[in-house]
């Protein structure tokens, strides 16, 4: 693993592998044409897609250490945490909100998808457990990045349960399995209650 070291001694344990392969780790010195501020990690920060930011985006570097996980520990490792903690094929909702009251006919429901490193093939729609629905992606910037997407869904006034799941490039479905933050992050459909009135 590299061991990197933020100036107030707080560490990540990021695997080599991830520093080596073609998924563009980088260590930042500027943002939108500017130094980088203060707040993003002034003077230097790593970014390593693919990964959580608890194995991989050191702010204010000062150390970069190639070691072995046997032999350091990073910040959050003795705290529970995963020592590797690649990011999960996730979804969610953004619109609208749950517990919402919305107007019969057409719902549109967006949100975000993710799979760094790997892309998002589809996103699909659920009511009431019911089929899975289709949505619409939004044109991808690259395979590290948020990928939107939207539906309209048809609902006659009642209360919805509605999941959304996404699949990445490789065909592999995000899990069902709920699973909490720690120690590498939740899974789970992200479910949503809306009432049509």
């Amino acid at each position: 693993m590299v061991l990197s070291t933020s100036n107030d001694g707080w560490t990540a344990s990021t695997p080599l592998e991830a520093l080596t392969d073609d998924r563009d780790a980088l260590l930042a010195v500027g943002m939108n044409g500017e130094p980088l501020p203060l707040e993003h990690g002034f003077p230097v920060r790593m970014i390593v897609p693919g990964l959580y930011g608890f194995v991989s985006a050191t702010k204010w570097l000062t150390e970069l250490k190639v070691t072995r996980f046997a032999d350091d520990t990073a910040y959050w490792t003795p705290r529970g945490w995963s020592d590797h903690g690649p990011i999960k094929t996730q979804s969610r909702i953004d619109v609208p909100r749950s517990g919402r009251t919305v107007q019969p006919g057409k719902v549109q429901f967006g949100g975000v998808a993710w799979a760094q490193h790997r892309g998002i093939e589809r996103v699909e729609l659920r009511v009431n457990r019911g089929a899975w629905q289709k949505a619409q992606l939004a044109g991808a910037i690259s395979t590290d990045t948020w990928y939107q997407w939207q539906i309209g869904i048809d609902l006659q006034p009642g209360d919805y349960e509605v999941q959304v799941r996404a699949t990445d490039a490789s065909g592999q479905p995000q899990t069902e399995d709920k699973a909490p933050v720690a120690p590498d992050g939740a899974t789970g459909y992200h479910t949503i209650t809306v009432k049509v009135a």
